[in-house]
């Protein structure tokens, strides 16, 4: 089986990846799952939230999202923080760590292959970015990066659609005009804007965005920041 509706919000921190979520339509009917230690999401919320302690628990909210008709999207925010999660209470726990990091990558594969492509629902997951230096490539590489063999293939290669948060000047805006950013009074005021990059550039060669190449015009490379806007693109694509 196969979810469309999956996407990867990829940033560094303090991008805008969790506010990206503040957009979205019927916000009662998101099951957000948080795995960063209860923090807080940077807006007022009306999503059916979730502390995740135990990675576990992930596969039962799955499960029970399926029995609930009201709920249209699930977050993960975020896979960096589940992973760690895991590693902390599954694998240094273990007497047997060579065996516990197969497992490790074995609940990640689950996680993405099984849950989510079972989905009915929207799935968002969201992931921090660190800078990687490649040797068989020998350069800098931006990347959402989690331990163990899952770096082989990468975090992303389990998506078909992978966005990121950016902070950009406007002047660097200025090429992209379309009708999905806006420059609101606030950006003008601070001379950068909060925004998605749906597709690489020149500079940004190294880094891990995806989507098909049909999905988003090229003036639309960077857009606001709203994954709704990206939902009602990918609901509109698979149509």
């Amino acid at each position: 089986m196969i979810n469309d509706n999956l996407i990867l919000i990829s940033g560094a921190s303090k991008t805008g990846k969790s506010h990206s979520l503040a957009g979205i339509k019927n916000p009662e009917g998101v099951m957000y799952l948080c795995t960063e230690a209860g923090k807080r999401l940077p807006f007022r919320s009306k999503f059916k939230e979730f502390n995740i302690v135990d990675p576990l628990q992930v596969k039962e909210a799955f499960e029970k999202a399926e029995e609930m008709s009201e709920i249209h999207t699930i977050v993960i925010d975020s896979v960096t923080f589940l992973m760690d999660q895991y590693e902390t209470q599954y694998v240094l726990t273990s007497n047997d760590t060579q065996k516990a990091w197969g497992t490790y990558a074995q609940y990640f594969k689950k996680l993405l292959q099984q849950w989510v492509a079972k989905s009915t629902k929207n799935v968002i997951i969201t992931g921090h970015t660190l800078e990687v230096y490649s040797k068989t490539d020998m350069v800098v590489e931006k990347l959402v990066k989690i331990k163990g063999s899952i770096m082989n293939n990468g975090v992303e290669a389990y998506f078909s659609s992978v966005i990121s948060t950016k902070k950009i000047p406007l002047t660097d805006l200025e090429n992209y005009t379309n009708d999905l950013l806006t420059i609101s009074d606030r950006d003008t005021r601070l001379g950068y804007k909060h925004v998605f990059q749906t597709q690489l550039t020149k500079d940004t060669v190294n880094e891990r965005i995806s989507c098909p190449e049909d999905m988003w015009d090229i003036s639309e490379t960077f857009i606001n920041n709203d994954i709704q806007l990206v939902l009602d693109r990918l609901h509109t694509y698979y149509k």
